[in-house]
């Protein structure tokens, strides 16, 4: 079955999202092998605390394009960046007490699940896509009001145009004292 242009550009997206998770996961995966290399005997500790730093800030920039553009299917556990962040230098962290360490990687384990949880719902939409089922991916157009044809603004203007509404009403009901509402709330603003 072939695919219109719509689903093809739905994939291309999909693609890349999984790309762009794919390479956070084996930035996350290669984040825990320096920390964990860090105790042993023989290794280069001033190279490993060059790398440790340099992956720390890639996984910063990437975890910020993460969210922003997986929107509504970005599901990466809230600690995540706690433990890049919190991780100063390694030995920083290996001079704290065996608890902290174990700790830090079971919070490590439990974001690696969640990124491979994030990254199996964009391949299984990926893989929905190609078959030709259609799939929601939310893009951030579609999050600032676009995507209804009412321009980039539609969605701010309609909600300015509710609140006015709103405000007349009220303003109508209280300064017509329409079925005694109006009294009642004069009264509970000190006005009578």
């Amino acid at each position: 079955m072939a695919l219109s242009k719509k689903q093809l550009k739905v994939v291309e997206t999909l693609e890349r999202r999984v790309e762009l998770c794919r390479e956070f996961m084996n930035d996350w995966l290669l984040f825990n092998q320096i920390l964990t290399s860090y105790p042993n005997p023989g290794v280069n500790k001033a190279q490993l605390e060059n790398q440790f730093l340099k992956i720390k800030s890639k996984l910063a920039r990437t975890h910020r394009v993460l969210q922003q553009t997986l929107l509504d299917d970005y599901n990466l556990d809230g600690n995540t960046m706690n433990i890049v962040s919190g991780a100063t230098n390694l030995e920083a962290m290996y001079s704290q007490s065996e608890v902290a360490l174990k700790k830090l990687q079971g919070e490590w384990h439990r974001a690696f699940i969640s990124i491979n949880e994030t990254l199996g719902v964009l391949e299984d939409k990926k893989q929905r896509a190609e078959e030709g089922e259609k799939v929601f991916v939310p893009t951030a157009d579609l999050m600032h009001g676009g995507g209804g044809g009412g321009g980039p603004d539609s969605g701010t203007m309609k909600t300015v145009v509710i609140i006015v509404v709103v405000i007349a009403a009220l303003a109508a009901v209280i300064f017509f004292d329409i079925g005694g509402i109006g009294s009642m709330y004069k009264q509970a603003l000190g006005f009578r």
